[in-house]
């Protein structure tokens, strides 16, 4: 994890997706809920269920399973073609940019919502919510890497939080959770060696 639990209250933004962080993580989820109720933190929940963690959801986006990398793209898609990227970020600290831009290019909120079923104001709201924060937290869990396609997920991830300069601040990064919390807690503390 780029932020500790204790950070959590730092972020403007949290957008949580594969996670049922109530049942695996509730000491995370609590600081997620008292960032939303009590700071008045925004949480973009992307799950195809009814979670608990919906409740507290600025906006709750439900896609189709195994679709998230469109999601996200199209995501990123807005974020670029709006000129929400964070431009001087990008260019110190990243690299390929136009290979990203290339392959999003065609990955329009309409086209998102035909893959997805997420409608596509909902995908535009949600990359304007996400871009605009002064500070955003990504948190994911197995829903995210246990597929086909996980690497692509967390690659798609990765993408969002650098096209909006959400690494190496307070209240930004990007936050793999393990699937339950003793086993996070073992790896945070450095229990598992094996495991970083």
């Amino acid at each position: 994890m780029t932020n500790s639990i204790a950070d959590i209250h730092l972020a403007e933004v949290l957008l949580v997706t594969g996670s049922n962080t109530t049942e695996a993580h509730p000491v995370i989820s609590l600081e997620m809920k008292k960032a939303v109720r009590q700071r008045g933190a925004k949480l973009i929940l992307i799950d195809p269920r009814e979670i608990e963690l919906a409740d507290f959801a600025t906006l709750h986006l439900r896609p189709r399973s195994g679709t998230d990398v469109a999601l996200l793209n199209s995501m990123a898609h807005v974020i670029i073609g709006r000129g929400w990227a964070k431009e001087e970020f990008i260019a110190a600290r990243t690299e390929n940019f136009d290979a990203l831009r290339e392959a999003v290019k065609e990955s329009t909120p309409q086209w998102g919502e035909d893959v997805t079923g997420v409608p596509a104001e909902m995908i535009e709201e949600a990359a304007q919510v996400y871009s605009q924060a002064g500070s955003a937290a990504i948190f994911w869990a197995m829903g995210i890497t246990q597929s086909s396609h996980g690497v692509d997920n967390v690659q798609a991830l990765a993408n969002l939080a650098l096209l909006t300069g959400n690494f190496g601040k307070p209240g930004s990064g990007v936050n793999p959770l393990r699937g339950q919390n003793n086993v996070q807690g073992a790896c945070d503390m450095g229990g598992l060696p094996n495991v970083l």
